[in-house]
């Protein structure tokens, strides 16, 4: 599995911006110091995500970043996405020539890393900013999440 640096990053500094209150212009510096960020990586990040429509700029001495949307509405495969990090298990992509052996064949834990990528990505997808903000996201809320299939 695997998730960089670049997906754990911009969902660290987006609940940093969902934590400082709806609304608020923060300044991306601030989120870089409290977060131990190098700024210039986070200006990358937040212009991808400003893309995406996760966040609004302002610019001048009181601009700032804020939140485009209520912390509940936006999930943590948002963020990842708007990075493009997709979460990826499989060694192989359907669109390759070879499976993950090298031929045509796919090796025997195919499909068990295939329900991993799904696993995790309908956690991502069900955990919001606010979630994570609350403290509401433990390791209890995936066996919740297994008990309800």
């Amino acid at each position: 599995m695997k998730l960089t640096a670049k997906g754990r990053y911009a969902v660290m500094a987006m609940t940093d911006l969902a934590a400082q209150g709806a609304g608020a212009l923060i300044p991306l510096s601030d989120i870089a110091a409290r977060q131990k960020i190098s700024l210039s990586f986070l200006e990358q990040l937040f212009r991808q995500i400003r893309r995406a429509g996760l966040i609004e700029s302002q610019r001048g001495a009181k601009g700032g970043y804020r939140l485009e949307q209520a912390a509940a509405d936006i999930s943590l495969d948002q963020i990842i996405l708007a990075v493009d990090e997709p979460i990826k298990t499989h060694g192989c992509t359907p669109e390759a020539r070879h499976g993950c052996t090298g031929s045509s064949e796919r090796c025997l834990t195919h499909d068990l890393w295939g329900a991993l990528e799904s696993h995790i990505g309908a956690f991502m997808s069900s955990v919001t900013l606010a979630d994570v903000v609350a403290g509401r996201v433990t390791p209890s809320i995936v066996l919740d999440m297994e008990a309800a299939e």
